[in-house]
């Protein structure tokens, strides 16, 4: 089809534009390796094939805002199909081939249809950007965003939308002249459609449009594809590498070398951070799906997840030759990317990380700025200090005395490991339910229910200490290597069948965690144990007849996967179980993880506690359950403000409550 000049001009464009094409990838491509080393390749076949399972179904993106991601859906799979369609078009341009009819009818039907749902889907999804703008597409006024972004990703999404456009309508256009040259195909609907518009033109017309649409649809390649490796468009393909090597539980921090004396800690400028952090900047789709999720954000705090990777990636666009040399950035993350309130601001709930559609994990790019803050610079919030001293001093961040902590169990009949040394279950039970008054009922709750069983079972008592969760979230890993160096002894020596917890903070760190220092054990929340006890009929109940709510605590559910156990047994009691409209996977906070509970609340339009009370209330439930001290507490708090509050009781006082003899 094309003339010899033009075979000639377009090899001429397509070296030139694969030269800048390939200088920018490349300096992408190194400006990632600058991140410190990570290992993420274990299992690799298994992660390609869990990768390509969501890339093909797109079912991380169908997580949220459906219509959204059909018109995503649309221009994706259209794209795909563009691979093999710009092949054939370019063979047809350069070469005596017709790819029509025989054969090819199939692939004639199946690009005219993806043609016409791609244009659906971009215009879709820029009328919703430019004319809608709902938004998902705006920060509030104290979220901390690096000074190219806010016109930045409009002109951006502006020239990657224009692009798809105008390749595809080219391509449409080109087809179109061609069949008003040679008349109708019905594997061609679309195009033929459109053909019968151009019918009047002259021969010589329509071989020019035939012609000046196919360099519209493949010339625009050869034009984009410079821009490609700094347009948001690269997470076409960063987005699948990203799935491919995110972790199966980001919230399962890796220990620090912390013997390394001119070791830096945690993460101040873009190179502290690992290549995966860097890998999610240029992955990000910029959807702010994370920072719809987020409760800092929801409830008008400083924090937003997506400003923190966009504000990332627009830093790197802007240094990149000299980054991806090996120069020093310059200029710190709390310069560009965070501040002090959005620092610390974050719960760790994971909801950022769950609801990515293409696996990025800002939660994680928080803590390593806080490690970096708290190890390198000794700077936090006042209030933590009080925390930390607890922990370092007493084993627990109330700070009272360890000969205190069985002290919650007087009257009771608690075995304690020096009286049963090889128990078949150790209830580790926690600090909020050693020391904290309204806590501690859950653990005589948990001693009726384990005497009520039959189980062999004890507790550390004394010589049990915080897992360090907090000191972990806050930044201070010198504190929980202590605490977990010292816990895992004491277990190690103990050597427990099963660990029983009623805290899902300490069955985090205690399943997940701390394998890292030498202690592999077997960890289950008391929700898993009480519903075993159930189904096993080791204890029975009387049933209640009150409405209940169940409030899905982050690191039960999104870190850990566990959402019907506590349903089970809410059921098990006879309960009526009303669910919230966000639950199990899209659950909201409470408020008190990542060491919120030990410091006050950043200033924000309602406390994060609040919000989610005011929605656990509408169900009209007589009961809010928990399954976490923690979340009971902060529900308690808006609770005593609250003249016509529902109860609040843990699984465990719920079934005791019933247990019959």
């Amino acid at each position: 089809m094309l003339t010899l000049p033009e075979k000639i001009l377009f090899l001429l464009l397509a070296a030139a534009s694969l030269y800048y094409a390939y200088t920018g990838f490349r300096r992408v491509y190194l400006a990632i390796r600058r991140g410190r080393p990570e290992d993420r390749f274990d299992r690799l076949p298994e992660r390609v094939g869990r990768a390509l399972w969501a890339v093909l179904t797109q079912e991380t993106v169908f997580k949220r805002r459906p219509l959204v991601s059909l018109l995503h859906a649309f221009v994706f799979y259209g794209f795909v199909y563009y691979l093999l369609v710009n092949l054939v078009d370019l063979l047809e341009g350069y070469f005596p081939l017709h790819a029509q009819g025989g054969l090819w009818n199939p692939y004639n039907l199946l690009a005219d249809f993806l043609t016409a749902l791609i244009l659906v889907g971009i215009l879709g999804l820029m009328l919703r950007r430019y004319w809608v703008a709902p938004k998902d597409f705006t920060w509030n006024p104290k979220v901390p965003l690096h000074e190219g972004v806010r016109q930045g990703i409009p002109k951006d999404s502006a020239i990657v939308g224009a692009f798809i456009t105008f390749h595809v309508g080219s391509r449409l256009l080109s087809k179109a002249a061609g069949l008003a040259q040679e008349g109708p195909d019905p594997f061609q609907p679309v195009a033929s459609a459109l053909a019968q518009a151009l019918a009047g033109l002259s021969p010589s017309a329509l071989v020019f449009i035939e012609h000046l649409f196919w360099w519209g649809a493949l010339g625009s390649i050869l034009l984009f594809l410079p821009y490609f490796p700094r347009s948001k468009h690269i997470h076409l393909f960063m987005a699948p590498l990203n799935l491919t090597f995110r972790k199966e539980k980001p919230g399962a921090l890796l220990p620090l070398d912390l013997e390394k004396e001119e070791e830096k800690f945690g993460a101040e400028k873009l190179e502290d951070l690992s290549w995966k952090r860097l890998l999610d900047a240029y992955a990000c789709i910029m959807c702010n799906r994370c920072q719809e999720a987020c409760p800092a954000y929801t409830t008008g705090k400083a924090l937003s997840p997506a400003a923190i990777l966009i504000s990332e990636r627009y830093e790197l666009n802007g240094i990149l030759k000299d980054f991806a040399a090996g120069k020093e950035s310059p200029r710190p993350l709390m310069d560009f990317a965070l501040n002090e309130e959005a620092l610390w601001a974050c719960t760790t709930c994971m909801a950022c990380v769950e609801v990515c559609p293409v696996g990025n994990e800002p939660m994680l790019h928080i803590l390593d700025v806080r490690r970096a803050k708290v190890l390198m610079e000794g700077e936090f919030p006042q209030e933590l200090n009080n925390a930390f001293r607890g922990m370092e001093r007493s084993g627990n961040p109330w700070g009272i005395g360890q000969d205190k902590r069985l002290d919650w169990a007087e009257g009771l009949s608690v075995p304690t490991v020096e009286e049963k040394p090889n128990p078949e279950v150790l209830y580790w039970v926690g600090c909020a339910p050693s020391y904290d008054p309204r806590a501690q009922k859950i653990a005589r709750s948990m001693v009726e229910i384990l005497n009520a069983s039959g189980v062999d079972w004890a507790v550390l008592g004394r010589r049990e200490k915080c897992t360090g969760d907090a000191a972990r979230r806050a930044g201070n890993e010198y504190l929980f290597f202590q605490l977990a160096t010292e816990n895992v002894e004491t277990l190690n020596q103990v050597a427990p069948k099963t660990i029983v917890t009623t805290c899902p903070h300490c069955f985090h760190t205690l399943a997940n965690e701390y394998k890292d220092f030498g202690g592999q054990y077997r960890v289950v929340h008391h929700s898993e144990f009480i519903a075993e006890l159930l189904r096993s009929g080791r204890i029975k109940v009387s049933e209640e007849t009150r409405k209940v709510v169940f409030h899905d605590p982050c690191y039960l559910g999104r870190h850990n996967g566990v959402y019907e156990a506590p349903r089970e047994v809410l059921k098990g009691v006879g309960l009526a179980l009303a669910e919230p409209p966000r639950s199990r996977e899209r659950s909201f906070c409470c408020g008190a993880g990542g060491a919120q509970f030990w410091k006050e609340e950043e200033p924000g339009a309602m406390r994060v506690s609040q919000n989610r009370y005011l929605e656990l209330k509408a169900t009209g439930a007589e009961v809010i359950a928990t399954g976490c001290p923690f979340c009971m507490a902060m529900m308690n708090v808006e609770t005593a403000q609250d003249e016509k509050a529902p109860e609040v009781l843990d699984l465990a006082e719920l079934v005791a409550k019933g247990l019959k003899a």
